[in-house]
């Protein structure tokens, strides 16, 4: 099975953005995929800011994007863009980072106005840096994901239930994906 890495790029630790993304996580899981989890907003800020690529926290990140197979990139949309906490990540990875993987990007947001963010603002990015496959994204408004934790259902069941196929698509493409060692680098 593939390795998945999740990328926040929510500045909140309590974020509908990260239910979302601990759902999906959930979902890919149980189809027998690994997980790895990265919240931009645990990395050193300085070194985020400062283009930092020898701290040691940013060569992590970077060598983690490097063993993943495939990553979801999860984002609240502010000012129709993804946040600059991702940005300030993304700028940081080598040029063709994605290369040879399979993405999947994810936004929150408060109004259907930041549904096209995903494709014109976050899909161009991801497909410059080499992504062999950016599958079809998904935006689900603020008020679908519940802001509390527990047992409750993190989504809307109707937004779930049209977020799965995209997920299960997803999932599928990774197999799809060139084998991790037969990727050009």
């Amino acid at each position: 099975m593939a390795h998945v890495l999740t990328l926040s790029g929510s500045p909140s630790a309590a974020s509908r953005t990260g239910r979302l993304l601990r759902t999906v996580e959930d979902h890919i899981a149980a189809r027998g995929h690994t997980i790895e989890r990265i919240a931009v907003r645990d990395l050193p800020p300085a070194a985020l800011l400062g283009a930092d690529f020898g701290d040691p926290a940013i060569q992590a990140a970077t060598a983690a994007v490097a063993r993943a197979d495939g990553l979801v990139v999860a984002t609240p949309v502010y000012k129709a863009s993804y946040t600059g906490l991702l940005k300030s990540l993304l700028d940081l990875l080598p040029q063709f980072a994605l290369a040879g993987k399979t993405v999947l990007p994810l936004a929150t947001g408060g109004s259907t106005a930041h549904v096209l963010a995903i494709d014109y603002a976050l899909r161009p990015v991801l497909t410059s840096m080499g992504a062999h496959h950016v599958v079809q994204g998904y935006f689900v408004l603020d008020k679908l994901v519940s802001a509390v934790g527990g047992d409750d259902p993190a989504l809307d069941p109707a937004a779930w239930a049209a977020l799965v196929p995209i997920v299960d698509a997803f999932a599928t493409a990774l197999a799809g994906s060139p084998p991790l060692l037969a990727r050009a680098v």
